[in-house]
C-alpha cells in the first residue's frame, strides 16, 4: 500500500516514523511551507518536514493544497494519513485516494473537533482524552470513527505531556489501523452530535476563579502560547501549577514567596502553587529559584484582569 503522510507539529512525528518502522512505503509527506521563527525570522521547517528529509521522504508543501494539488495527484498513491496537518481537505483531494484518507485527531471524537482538542480538555478539566483513528470526510473531523482508544489525564499534565503521550498512542493506533485497511477489515462507527473547539491564545490569569480553574488553564496552556500574570513591574509567564490549600485572603495575594515554599497564591477559591514561571525576558525557572532574590513578596498582589 503506498501511502502520503500529511503532518506539521512535533505531534505528527512519531506516528510518520511509526508507519515507516512497520514497512509502510511512504511515497510522499505534505507538510506546511517553511515559517519563519524567532526574532531574526529564519524560515524554518517543520518537525515533520525534518524527519521526512532525514528519511529520504519527497516533501510538498503547497501554501493552499486546495489551489494546488496537482503534485500530490502525481504521487498516485493509495492512501492519506492526516496527523495535524493544518489545511482543511477539498472533496478533489479525498478524491484522489482509492483508500481513503484516514486521520489521527487528539481526542475522543465527537467530542473537541477542532483545532485545539489537547489544551481544551485539560483547561475544561476533563478526566480523560484519547486517540481517535476516523475516516476523513469534508467535515470539520465529523468522519466516520475506525479506531479510538483513551489516556487519564493526571493532575500535573501539560498540553505539553499529554501532547507526547497522544503522540505514541496515535503511532500505535494508525500502524494498526493502516494494517488492516491493507487486509480490507474495515468497520465503522457513526460520530454522533459534537463540539468544535477553537485555537487557544496567550491567556491573562484571572485569580478570582477556583484554583483548580486557574490551574488547568495555566497547565493547558503550557508549553505555548502561556498564560500570564502582572505583578508590580513584572510580567510572569506561566508554565505548570498545582492546586494547594488557600486562606481567606483577597485573590491575586502572594501566600508564599519563599525558596521552601515556591510561590503560593490566593484564588477566589483555593490557592495555587505557581510552580514553573518565566519573567518577561529571562529563562524559565521554578519557583524557588524566582523567589530567590526576586522582588515578590507576601502580602503583595497580582493585577486583576480588567
Amino acid at each position: 500500500m503506498k501511502l502520503v503522510f500529511a503532518g506539521t507539529p512535533e505531534f505528527a512525528v512519531k506516528p510518520l516514523r511509526a508507519l515507516c518502522d512497520a514497512g509502510f512505503e511512504i511515497a510522499a509527506v505534505l507538510t506546511q511551507p517553511d515559517r519563519p521563527t524567532g526574532r531574526r525570522g529564519t524560515l524554518t521547517p517543520s518537525p515533520v518536514k525534518v524527519l521526512a528529509t532525514e528519511l529520504g521522504i519527497p516533501v510538498l508543501q503547497p501554501e493552499k493544497l486546495k489551489e494546488d494539488f496537482s503534485a500530490l495527484q502525481a504521487v498516485g498513491a493509495d492512501g492519506m494519513v492526516t496527523c495535524a496537518y493544518g489545511q482543511l481537505l477539498t472533496q478533489e483531494v479525498l478524491d484522489l485516494f482509492p483508500l481513503g484518507v484516514w486521520n489521527v485527531h487528539a481526542s475522543l471524537l465527537p467530542a473537541y473537533r477542532g483545532a485545539a482538542p489537547i489544551a481544551r480538555a485539560i483547561m475544561d478539566g476533563a478526566h480523560e482524552t484519547g486517540v481517535t483513528i476516523m475516516k476523513t470526510d469534508i467535515g470539520m473531523d465529523t468522519g466516520d470513527i475506525f479506531l479510538k482508544e483513551c489516556v487519564a489525564i493526571e493532575e500535573d499534565d501539560t498540553c505539553g505531556t499529554l501532547t507526547d503521550k497522544l503522540s505514541v498512542l496515535g503511532a500505535k493506533l494508525i500502524v494498526e489501523a493502516m494494517k488492516r485497511v491493507e487486509a480490507g477489515k474495515v468497520e465503522f462507527t457513526k460520530q454522533g452530535e459534537g463540539f468544535n473547539c477553537k485555537k487557544v491564545a496567550r491567556t491573562e490569569v484571572d485569580f478570582s476563579k477556583s484554583a483548580s480553574e486557574v490551574s488547568r488553564l495555566i497547565r493547558g496552556l503550557s508549553p505555548a502560547p502561556l498564560a500570564f500574570a502582572r505583578i508590580g513591574e513584572l510580567t510572569l509567564n506561566f508554565y505548570q501549577a498545582a492546586v494547594v490549600e488557600g486562606t481567606d485572603a483577597p485573590f491575586g495575594t502572594v501566600l508564599a514567596a519563599t525558596p521552601k515554599k515556591g510561590l503560593i497564591v490566593a484564588c477566589g477559591e483555593g490557592a495555587v502553587r505557581l510552580l514553573e514561571v518565566q519573567p518577561a525576558g529571562s529563562k524559565k525557572m521554578t519557583d524557588r529559584d524566582f523567589v530567590n532574590g526576586r522582588k515578590v513578596s507576601e502580602g503583595m498582589r497580582f493585577e486583576p484582569v480588567l
